[in-house]
């Protein structure tokens, strides 16, 4: 079985079509781009390319019409490969003037004296140019106004589309058949760093383009945090091994984890686990449309805390092109549901002598929600030791 790779041209038109709609209610005459998965959006210019910081990339969003793509001469040959017509090109990497006089130029002829151009300026936005750069291409258009995007691709970026949606599905389809094989890879006596090279193989074996992160941990009793590279400790009986991917598939991410217990579990571990999955189904309860990430907050932290006090950090996240996008489960995010967000569930508990962690892929629907992983029982998976 296969799913199709890339879009057809009509589902980046309809996503310029909603673009340029609010580019017009905020008046906008043009928006500036410059970090991959924006650039991607509009364009399906899917590369890994980007690994490299030295050349910037540019794509100019006028208030009708294509976007016009501003990239150094490297990548005409794969952008004209997407939907784009108009593509501009310099030598790159060029000290003296790498992009920026032709950045300029476009930008002058798509918006108006005194016009406004957005770009993306919010939480988890960033401008991938030389700050040196974006002074001198200020300098140039001294008549443009440069302001922020008015959160417009903030806000088009966090719904799904079906197309999209059914991607991350494919993805999420990737990891838990990779899942399913760990006790072929782990056991009593393993490294946890073997673990980890195995896993990423079989990942890849099953489907997975690349595996941009794989983070996790193996202690007795739980872990003390689940961003630490993996170290050459063997595994033991009684261990708590957490295997948590962002694989990708055809550019789009998953991002979830599974624990599994070295031989038997002890009784805090196996109580834990259980809390886990019971927090994750009232988030998944409360992911509805019209309530809002701190809602599903609430609901998980009710299960883990019993409500009297707050899980520190985030319960999970927006999910998509990039391993985590907004928004952020957390009390303070109230950004409404829709049908069309992907989102994570990622409820961690105290344990004796650590942390647990579970995390499962869902998105709003018109109903309530969906699970895009399959969602584990309350007994923890056991490796044979």
């Amino acid at each position: 079985m296969t799913h199709p790779r890339g879009f057809p041209e009509t589902e980046y038109s309809e996503r310029l079509t909603n673009i340029q709609s609010r580019m017009a209610e905020h008046d906008l005459s043009a928006l500036l781009l410059t970090t991959e998965p924006e650039v991607r959006y509009l364009t399906g210019f899917l590369t890994r390319f980007w690994e490299s910081p030295t050349r910037p990339w540019f794509l100019v969003v006028p208030a009708s019409g294509k976007p016009i793509a501003v990239i150094p001469e490297i990548g005409a040959h794969l952008m004209r490969q997407t939907w784009i017509d108009d593509i501009r090109t310099w030598v790159s990497p060029d000290y003296t003037d790498d992009g920026v006089s032709l950045l300029a130029d476009t930008l002058a002829e798509v918006a108006p004296e005194r016009g406004k151009i957005g770009v993306p300026s919010g939480p988890e936005s960033h401008l991938r140019m030389p700050l040196q750069d974006w002074t001198t291409l200020r300098d140039r258009l001294p008549d443009r106004v440069f302001g922020d995007d008015a959160a417009i691709l903030r806000s088009a970026r966090m719904v799904k589309t079906k197309a999209e949606i059914a991607k991350i599905r494919w993805t999420c389809g990737i990891a838990e058949a990779a899942f399913a094989r760990v006790n072929d890879i782990a056991g009593a006596g393993i490294p946890l760093s073997t673990v980890f090279r195995s896993f990423q193989s079989l990942l890849l074996d099953e489907g997975a383009d690349w595996v941009p992160y794989l983070a996790g941990a193996a202690a007795p009793g739980g872990y003390g945090d689940v961003i630490s590279p993996a170290t050459n400790a063997p595994l033991e009986e009684g261990c708590v091994l957490m295997l948590d991917t962002g694989a990708v598939w055809d550019g789009y991410f998953c991002d979830f984890d599974r624990n599994f217990s070295i031989a038997a579990p002890s009784d805090d571990v196996q109580s834990a686990h259980a809390r886990l999955i019971d927090a994750t189904h009232a988030g998944f309860e409360a992911a509805r449309p019209g309530a809002t990430p701190a809602e599903v907050y609430a609901a998980m932290n009710l299960i883990l805390t019993g409500g009297d006090t707050a899980v520190k950090g985030r319960l999970g996240h927006g999910l998509g092109m990039q391993l985590t996008e907004p928004p952020s489960l957390i009390p303070a995010d109230h950004t409404p549901l829709v049908p069309g967000m992907v989102l994570t569930l990622e409820p961690v508990v105290e344990t004796q002598t650590g942390i647990m962690v579970h995390e499962e892929n869902i998105v709003v629907t018109e109903d309530g929600a969906d699970w895009l992983t399959m969602p584990v029982g309350h007994a923890i998976p056991q490796v044979d030791p």
